[in-house]
């Protein structure tokens, strides 16, 4: 029996049963932004009925039990034959099937649908992360893919398929497919031009056997690969099966399931290729030109990701803080901690204003949008994935010794935090990236500037961050060894210069004030005192 020495009060209830999309203004005014009216009200109500499942006590609990229940690998069968397979706890199946049903897989050619899919996928991960891999890979190959027109015509509709169908079969005999890829090695990591998996030719057209191995092989239990590997003429890409058309398993050896930080759902592999069968995506020697479209739209799947860890970890902090008491009063009503969950909101609205502004690049699909994304995706994909830690770590410290209880949520939260700012190229591959483009392509450089130029004149600290970032682009004397600052600026300027022109005052003045205009501690909580903060906290908060 239980004891009865006290009555539990002053507990926040569980955030549970609310709508994640209609809940999150950022996201919805983004939204109805960048979505043609003629198709906001479908846009709305498909996002609405995503957003009631992600806030279910059903979908939380999916993402519960898929963490607490990690895949397991099975190298061989009971009589001692190889199969390779990772069995999958029926919650992450639950997961999967509702990211793919929903669209999450499905982009490409549909009247807005990267806005409509980044909204999505902003929404639905918010119940659990890890399963957005696979959701993510399987929608980044089409663009890839495309570079093959038979390639894309046999695959495309498979991978764009609101299907889910799980299981190693022959693709051709699935409704749907799901893809992961297989780029770095042991002794090369981001450096994959230091590649040794071989490629031998087969007599078939575009046929290759491949021998080497894969140190992270992202999703092992997909259709299909897309993988690096050294063929006569350089390094190449390959789509490889996991089962032939034959119905026989391709030769795709699972070492071993990496033991992650955080990620727990998911199953990240290593793996060996031993003559496997592979078809060559693209000309000998273009891998990397070949991919490079994968790697870009899943780095700005990185960007929504970490903006919806941000905005889950917001959330429950200002729902903890709208319940609970301390010291006379309401949490949310205590100066100090308004300050900091102001801090929180502007971090986490931030990032989704801008998630959703190259969503709308792409949709777009102009030369100008094309050649803004060649920067703002790399410079976005760097300074959001770095700002999740601190946001989610600073949201859990709202709730206290409750935010550091795994029931709370926030500690699994925090251990996925890091991910995405490693995943397809740490800060400093992103930095790198950006000082290419700028030394390379003038054209990416006009385009960010004429975007952040939009709200020149708006707010004068604004207009000082851009003056600065201009001396910085002028002066390249020892500019690798500060890239990584440039780039922060270039993310801070474009993220301002974006809250100015579309987020309500008191959140674009304190977002300047702080980020642009100096006047910004090393922690969360020290945005001035005479900004209107009630209102920035009022705004994120998440009503059930």
């Amino acid at each position: 029996m239980a004891a009865n020495t006290h009555t539990v009060t002053n507990q926040a209830p569980p955030l549970v049963g609310y709508d994640v999309f209609t809940a999150d203004r950022a996201l919805t005014e983004g939204v109805e932004r960048h979505v043609a009216p003629e198709l906001l009200d479908g846009a709305r109500e498909e996002l609405a009925e995503l957003g009631r499942a992600a806030g279910s006590a059903q979908a939380q609990e999916w993402g519960v039990q898929a963490n607490e229940n990690p895949p397991k690998l099975r190298t061989h069968d009971r009589y001692g034959n190889r199969i390779d397979e990772v069995d999958f706890h029926p919650s992450w199946h639950r997961l999967l099937g509702k990211a793919v049903s929903a669209g999450l897989t499905n982009a490409w050619g549909r009247p807005a649908g990267h806005v409509r899919r980044a909204a999505g996928f902003l929404v639905w991960t918010q119940a659990e992360a890890g399963h957005g891999c696979p959701v993510s890979m399987t929608h980044a190959t089409v663009p890839a893919l495309r570079t093959d027109p038979a390639l894309a015509a046999e695959w495309e509709p498979r991978l764009t398929s609101e299907v889910y169908e799980q299981g190693l079969r022959p693709a051709a005999l699935k409704a749907g497919s799901l893809f992961g890829m297989g780029m770095t090695e042991k002794q090369g990591g981001s450096d994959v031009r230091a590649n040794t998996t071989r490629a031998e030719p087969l007599a078939g057209d575009g046929e290759y056997l491949l021998t080497g191995h894969k140190w992270f092989c992202s999703a092992p239990m997909c259709d299909g690969f897309l993988v690096l590997a050294q063929a006569a003429g350089g390094l190449t890409c390959f789509l490889v099966p996991r089962v032939l058309d034959d119905g026989t398993r391709n030769v795709f050896r699972i070492q071993r399931l990496k033991d992650k930080l955080g990620n727990r759902s998911n199953a990240s592999s290593e793996v060996e290729f031993e003559g496997t069968w592979a078809r060559r995506v693209g000309e000998e020697g273009r891998g990397v030109r070949t991919i490079i479209e994968m790697v870009a739209a899943t780095r700005l799947d990185c960007v929504i990701g970490s903006a919806a860890l941000m905005r889950q970890s917001v959330a429950q902090a200002v729902h903890h803080s709208a319940y609970r008491s301390a010291f006379g009063g309401l949490l949310i009503d205590k100066p100090l901690m308004r300050n900091v969950l102001a801090d929180l909101a502007l971090e986490s609205e931030a990032a989704t204003t801008l998630a959703l502004r190259l969503a709308a690049a792409y949709d777009a699909d102009t030369d100008e949008e094309r050649a803004f994304l060649r920067l703002a995706v790399p410079a976005a994909k760097y300074w959001v994935t770095k700002r999740c830690t601190p946001t989610v770590a600073e949201a859990l410290e709202c709730l206290g010794g409750n935010g550091y209880v795994e029931e709370s949520g926030l500690p699994r939260l925090l251990r996925e935090s890091p991910l995405n700012s490693i995943w397809e190229g740490s800060g400093n591959v992103q930095a790198l990236d950006v000082l290419r483009a700028l030394q390379r392509e003038p054209q990416a450089l006009n385009a960010f500037l004429q975007e952040v130029g939009k709200a020149r004149g708006a707010d004068h600290r604004l207009d000082g961050a851009i003056k600065d970032l201009l001396t910085e682009l002028a002066d390249l004397n020892g500019i690798e060894a500060r890239a990584r600052r440039l780039v922060e600026r270039m993310a801070l300027v474009l993220q301002g210069s974006l809250l100015v022109r579309w987020a309500p005052p008191e959140v674009a003045d304190a977002f300047c004030a702080s980020r642009l205009g100096g006047d910004w501690g090393t922690a969360f909580g020290t945005l001035p005192h005479t900004l209107d903060l009630a209102s920035v906290v009022e705004r994120a908060r998440a009503v059930v």
